[in-house]
């Protein structure tokens, strides 16, 4: 007696698997997360991250440019401020004339349809390096919430398209919308950090930006990574205050919480694969004990089956050269 209906028929061939492929990759999908550095004509390696580099703001305009020729429509600046600059304040973050900014107008002169999205946190200006200000070793909610806020604003000045606090702080994103809206730029989107979990897989970002805490951890703003319902909570309250786009960080770690958000909101929801997720694999693949390409886009594709609409990656430009 042989089975009715046999599940490998729609397998049997390339052809009849991609027509019946449940989810799709495109570069439309990607965020590709770019570091800036002080300085002209620089490209510096970033030995935690194998072929991923920080750039000067001259070289950041032909990189955009290359992105955007590949099809890749959005990248996330972050910016390592040099030691000097840095305070318990975060004051260098307001300077309109600071690397951000200028990385911000930089894209937008090389590539003005590149969506811009930009970092909102204190910790690579923090001479703590934490995500916010710092009192009798303490990280201060309320007077932090006031910087970014400020900060988001002078992001959006200089012609950011979407401002991404990932600072975990209570309050912010309402504090940031009120912001925003009250210098009229109603159209700014806030992609918030809403499940951002004190997670072991940050290392190698950190060190791109040099910006480990200088005492303790962060597990006292980010979130605990043994909880689940917490994460639906933080959405919800984010989506409240103001936020169009959620997102879950770190990613592959987290597949379950991207799960629960897809069916509990209806706003986009951007998964960041980070950078211990991507030098894990770069390491594995080195070794040969791993086939890099098709590891990668398996994990990519499982963003995607959880319920992802955006991913965060550092794989960005390489996965787009497969698809």
């Amino acid at each position: 007696m042989y089975p009715i209906q046999r599940n490998r028929r729609l397998r049997s061939s390339a052809t009849l698997r991609a027509l019946v492929q449940e989810h799709h990759l495109s570069p439309s999908d990607f965020i590709v997360p770019l570091f800036v550095i002080e300085g002209t004509q620089k490209k510096e390696p970033i030995a935690s991250m194998p072929g991923y580099y920080r750039w000067s703001t001259d070289f950041i305009a032909e990189k955009v440019k290359s992105l955007w020729q590949s099809g890749l429509k959005a990248v996330l600046l972050f910016v390592k401020v040099p030691d000097h600059l840095k305070d318990n304040q975060g004051s260098e973050a307001l300077n309109p004339n600071g690397l951000m900014q200028r990385s911000i107008q930089a894209v937008k002169n090389a590539v003005p349809e590149m969506v811009v999205m930009t970092d909102v946190a204190l910790d690579p200006y923090s001479s703590f390096g934490h995500d916010g200000i710092v009192k009798e070793g303490k990280i201060i909610n309320d007077a932090t919430v006031e910087v970014l806020a400020s900060m988001a604003l002078s992001h959006a000045q200089a012609g950011a398209d979407v401002i991404a606090p990932s600072d975990m702080m209570d309050g912010r994103v309402l504090s940031i919308r009120k912001s925003l809206e009250q210098e009229h730029f109603h159209d700014t989107i806030i992609m918030s950090y809403s499940a951002k979990y004190a997670s072991s897989f940050y290392g190698p970002f950190r060190d791109a930006l040099d910006s480990t805490p200088g005492f303790g951890d962060k597990k006292t703003y980010q979130m605990d990574f043994t909880n689940r319902n917490e994460a639906i909570i933080e959405t919800q309250r984010d989506i409240e205050e103001g936020a169009d786009i959620v997102m879950v960080k770190p990613g592959l770690a987290y597949l379950d919480i991207i799960r629960d958000l897809r069916e509990s909101v209806s706003v986009p929801i951007a998964a960041y694969q980070v950078s211990g997720e991507y030098a894990m694999l770069k390491a594995a693949a080195e070794k040969g004990w791993l086939d890099h390409d098709a590891a990668m886009m398996e994990q990519l594709f499982s963003f995607k089956r959880a319920g992802a609409t955006l991913i965060a990656s550092y794989f960005a430009e390489e996965a787009v050269k497969l698809l």
